[in-house]
C-alpha cells in the first residue's frame, strides 16, 4: 500500500495473523524481519517513498512475518541488483532455516534456482505448460555460495538446466 509506511505494511499481515499478540509484540515481529531484510533505517517511511528494489524487501518482510508453513515466492529478487540479489538469498536462506519454512519459488535465473533448491521443476514453454523435467540438487545445507560454486556436480546441474531452457 504506497499511502502505509513499510512498517505500516508488514503490520497488515501480522495483525491478521496474531491477533491475540499484544500491539508491542506485532510492532516487534514486523521490525525484527524488516531489520533481517535490511530496511531498520526505513520503517516509517511510506512505500511510495522507497525505491523497487526496497518495495520488494517490504514484501519479502512481509511474507516472512506472518510465518507461514509454505510460502509461494514469484522472482522474488527480480527488481535487485546482483549484490542485493545475493545479500537477500542469504537472508534467505538464514530465515528458511530458522523458521523451515517451505518455499515454492520461480525463478529464470539457473545460478539462483542451484543455489536455493533442493528440487527444480521446470516447466514447458506456452499456455499449456507442463512439467517438462525435475532436477534434484543434492547438496548438503546449510550451503554457502563457495560451496555450491565449488562443488564437483554444480557445472553438471547448471548445463542440464541451460540444455531443458535451449531446447
Amino acid at each position: 500500500m504506497p499511502w502505509m509506511t513499510a512498517l505500516d505494511n508488514v503490520l497488515l499481515g501480522v495483525n491478521k495473523v496474531f491477533p491475540h499478540a499484544t500491539k508491542s509484540q506485532r510492532n516487534d515481529i514486523a521490525k525484527y524481519y524488516l531489520q533481517k531484510v535490511g530496511l531498520e533505517e526505513a520503517f516509517n517511511k511510506k512505500a511510495n517513498e522507497l525505491s523497487q528494489g526496497m518495495q520488494q524487501r517490504v514484501g519479502i518482510a512481509r511474507a516472512f512475518a506472518i510465518k507461514p508453513k509454505v510460502l509461494l515466492l514469484d522472482e522474488p529478487f527480480g527488481m535487485l541488483d546482483s549484490l542485493t540479489r545475493g545479500e537477500l538469498q542469504d537472508i534467505l536462506i538464514e530465515i528458511w532455516n530458522k523458521e523451515k519454512i517451505t518455499a515454492v519459488m520461480i525463478t529464470h535465473d539457473v545460478d539462483e534456482a542451484i543455489f536455493l533448491a533442493d528440487r527444480v521443476v521446470m516447466m514447458t514453454s506456452g499456455p499449456k505448460a507442463k512439467i517438462g523435467d525435475i532436477l534434484n540438487i543434492d547438496f548438503e545445507r546449510p550451503r554457502t555460495r563457495k560451496s555450491v560454486l565449488e562443488h564437483n556436480d554444480y557445472y553438471k546441474y547448471r548445463k542440464h538446466l541451460i540444455d531443458f531452457l535451449e531446447h
